[in-house]
Formats: C-alpha cells, sequence, structure tokens
C-alpha cells in the first residue's frame, strides 16, 4: 500500500505562532499516526509575488511562470501530494493575502483550453494526467460563531471544481484565539479540542473523509459566546491600556 502524501500550505502571517498553525500541527500528528507522509509549508516564508496576468505560463512558457521567485519550488510540492492542505485564518470572510497570491500563482498547473466538466461549466484542462490532489480546508477565525466560514466553504468547493478535484474535510474553528497559550482554566477544553484534529486527520489519512461524529464534534463550540467573548473585551482592553500608559 502507497504512504499517503500530504501538504499543507499555511497562509498565516503569524507561521507558526499562529492559532492556524496549532489546528495543522494537530491535524497532521494525526494524519502521520495513520502512516501518512506530511509536510507543513509557511507561505510567508516564502516569496510569492502577485500574478501580472500576462498569461506567458499558458503561451510563451507552457507551465512555467515567468516570475522569479520561491513559486517553482511550491508548484511541484503542490501537485505531487495526494491531498493538499488550505490553511489560513480568516481575513474579511476570505483567505489572508499571501494565501490568495499562491493560490492565483497555481495557474501554471492548468491547459489554456476549455471543457466543460460533469455539471456543464466551463474549466481549463489540467496540464497533467495525474489525479489532481483532494482538498482539506483548516481555519480559524477571531469571531466564536461557525457560521463566518460561509464564503471561505463557498469558495474551496469551487476551486475543487475548477480543479476536477473536491474537498474532502473542512476543519474550521470560530473563536480560534483560545487554541494558543489559553488561560489554565480552559486548558482542558482546548486539549480536549485538539485530541479531536488529531483524530480528524487519522480519518482523512486513512478514509479520504470525516467521519459525521467527527464533523459534528468539531463543530461544537469550545466554550460558550458569551465567556469566548467577555474573555475577549478584557484581553483587548489590556492591550489597549498598556498602549496608552507608554
Amino acid at each position: 500500500m502507497m504512504c499517503m502524501k500530504i501538504t499543507a500550505f499555511n497562509g498565516s502571517p503569524r507561521a507558526e505562532n499562529g492559532n492556524t498553525h496549532v489546528m495543522v500541527a494537530e491535524f497532521s500528528e494525526g494524519a502521520k499516526e495513520a502512516g501518512a507522509e506530511v509536510e507543513n509549508i509557511f507561505l510567508v516564508k516564502k516569496e510569492i509575488k502577485h500574478c501580472l496576468g500576462c498569461l506567458q505560463c499558458w503561451t510563451a512558457t507552457p507551465g512555467q511562470c515567468v516570475i522569479k521567485d520561491d513559486m517553482p519550488e511550491l508548484l511541484p510540492k503542490f501537485s505531487s501530494a495526494d491531498i493538499v492542505v488550505f490553511a489560513t485564518p480568516l481575513y474579511v470572510d476570505n483567505v489572508t493575502g499571501i494565501m490568495k497570491n499562491f493560490m492565483d500563482r497555481l495557474v501554471p498547473l492548468a491547459d489554456p483550453h476549455f471543457d466543460k466538466d460533469e455539471g456543464g461549466e466551463c474549466r481549463h484542462r489540467p496540464r497533467s494526467d495525474k489525479s489532481p490532489p483532494a482538498i482539506v480546508v483548516i481555519s480559524n477565525c477571531g469571531f466564536p460563531e461557525q457560521s463566518h466560514f460561509q464564503v471561505l466553504k463557498l469558495l474551496f468547493k469551487r476551486i475543487a471544481r475548477n480543479m476536477g478535484s473536491r474537498v474532502v474535510a473542512e476543519v474550521c474553528r470560530g473563536g480560534g484565539a483560545i487554541l494558543k497559550d489559553p488561560p489554565l482554566i480552559l486548558q482542558p477544553l482546548v486539549y480536549k479540542y485538539k485530541r479531536l484534529l488529531r483524530k480528524a486527520g487519522r480519518e482523512v489519512a486513512e478514509n479520504m473523509q470525516l467521519s459525521e461524529d467527527t464533523i459534528a464534534r468539531l463543530n461544537e463550540p469550545i466554550i460558550s459566546d458569551e465567556m469566548y467573548i467577555k474573555g475577549a473585551n478584557q484581553r483587548f482592553d489590556k492591550m489597549l491600556a498598556k498602549v496608552a500608559q507608554k
């Protein structure tokens, strides 16, 4: 049996210091426990310039972008994976700018010619005969409700369709600010959630999907909205007070 290859692209500007990495790290450990080969890449540590829209990667240099940066290193990692994880904190109901630049620069993987998919919509032909990687979405946001991820979930469903792929798991966490360095009283609850993230990683590596039970548990709040809002406001009050004292 071949080893499942999972590559996570983390678009958080805070890299390993962010709440997104807490989620990715636990998910990755679970996938490794199931025998998967996992690589985590922090996009903020790579030079990724924005797409110029010049179409040179489709015409003059097919499959190769004319921009000189780190994308030639990242494209093979993306296309060779069985599963790619798009990991991003929620910024203005969407991915971070870092992640968007990366996504735009995946264009060389497509052929410019059009085909219609099974649903009757046009998409670009894949440049490679290899099946595109399946997609896992990992995200967190500062607001406590799970409803804030509506735009992000729709975005990646559309991306998957355009790639001829599918989203096999969505792991989104409202109230993500408590994941990193939680106060003592919340540590047991955060630990329990981290164990659930590991379970999700194992399930995806083993079955290419999450169980209904795991999905339901992932969407349960870690603490009440009222408790989260109170704590968040107190934290910002302390930050503002420190600034005022300078």
